[in-house]
């Protein structure tokens, strides 16, 4: 039997990350996103439905989420699910949380603001982490291009 934890979430940040590091050197990021989703509820009004969700970035990942995003930057994870599991210090009862662990991040807005064009991008590290903002992929242009310029054009047309 086969089996898949895969999870991809766009949202904005719901806090600065906040970067640790481990006894032997690692990195460790945390913060969460937010996730929002509209839908018509049965009267047929829209209503709004915001998840939060926390998320854990490694080594490398981690340390470039805590440089580049701050709170309410729009960023894309994907990662995996993983639940956590411990007992509760001060009453003894069992407590639990799931979060996403990272694998993969796109910075969909740079530090300065949600989505303004900055020069945030021009620095992207080479790592596989795309950090470019939707704004900076224009579409092809419309319409019939300009043909190049001729030498010998009539410019008695009367058109």
């Amino acid at each position: 039997m086969a089996y898949l934890n895969k999870v991809f979430l766009i949202g904005n940040l719901t806090r600065d990350p906040e970067l640790r590091v481990t006894p032997k050197g690692t990195a460790i990021c945390q913060f969460g996103i937010a996730v929002n989703r509209q839908f018509k509820d049965e009267s047929g009004a829209t209503r709004d439905e915001t998840t939060f969700v926390d998320i854990e970035a490694w080594g490398k990942q981690g340390e470039l989420v805590s440089k580049y995003l701050t709170k309410g930057s729009l960023a894309m994870v994907e990662g995996r699910l993983k639940l956590d599991q411990w007992e509760d210090k001060t009453s003894g009862q069992k407590r639990s949380k799931i979060k996403v662990v990272l694998d993969n991040v796109q910075f969909l807005s740079t530090r300065g603001g949600a989505g303004g064009g900055g020069g945030g991008a021009a620095a992207a590290p080479a790592d596989g982490i795309d950090q470019t903002t939707p704004e900076r992929h224009s579409p092809p242009p419309r319409g019939n291009p300009k043909p190049a310029p001729q030498e010998h054009l009539d410019e008695d047309v009367p058109f």
